[in-house]
């Protein structure tokens, strides 16, 4: 037996905030949007949900299809869903955040994006849509979140420094970290493996590289361990 829904109904779209990490900057991705409304303006990949796909699979679609992102960290963030958010019509978005290696991800633009590039997040220009409260929320959440799971690596490179790893953490927290105490802390989890390698920083003397241990982390997570900087 098919119904008929009678009440009108909203149209349901996902918008993705990527992160990236150079040395210094915490970074997001935009698309210079190829067409109305906003053309020429900068947004998130994104797009509308088909109806045959579920919310976490539109994600990933977009990502691919506006980015060329594959197989990336990605979290479901939040709902918005503002009268006037779309001029199109009404429009609901669930937002995503993704977390990405930058190194591993050059700015591609693809189907209906005239361009991408990687912004500072201090340098972000004027965006589309709602998309200036999406990024508010996507960095506050990441903000939360790094301090009590370690998403950090997601952001690092497989081989790093602990000076890098400082680095990342005073830049998504907006804040200075105590380099010692940062260490010790660090350390203590016994969730970084170091390498037999070294790495040059300009004048100063080469840095221990270390990678992170995963198996090992989730092994811990499964038993109640806490991970909290």
């Amino acid at each position: 037996m098919s119904y008929t829904y009678q009440y009108p109904r909203a149209a349901l779209t996902v918008d993705c905030v990527v992160f990236g990490f150079d040395e210094a900057d915490l970074k997001v991705l935009l698309i210079q949007r190829g067409l109305e409304p906003f053309k020429g303006k900068w947004a998130f990949p994104g797009g509308f949900v088909r109806v045959d796909e579920t919310l976490d699979d539109a994600a990933r679609r977009e990502l691919a299809e506006e980015a060329g992102l594959k197989d990336v960290f990605l979290e479901q963030l939040y709902s918005f869903g503002a009268l006037d958010r779309d001029p199109r019509e009404r429009v609901v978005s669930v937002a995503y955040y993704a977390l990405v290696k930058l190194s591993d991800h050059r700015a591609k633009a693809a189907t209906d994006a005239a361009d991408a590039e990687w912004f500072a997040i201090s340098k972000v220009p004027k965006l589309a849509f709602d998309h200036a409260d999406i990024l508010k929320t996507a960095i506050e959440r990441l903000k939360n979140k790094i301090r009590y799971q370690p998403i950090g690596f997601e952001l690092l490179p497989a081989k790093f420094t602990l000076s890098h790893l400082q680095h990342l953490y005073e830049a998504v927290l907006a804040t200075e970290l105590d380099k010692r105490n940062f260490r010790k802390k660090v350390l203590s989890f016994g969730l970084l493996v170091p390498l037999n390698e070294t790495q040059i920083a300009g004048r100063h003397r080469p840095a221990q590289l270390f990678r992170f241990d995963e198996s090992k982390y989730e092994k811990l997570r499964g038993k109640g361990f806490n991970f909290e900087l």
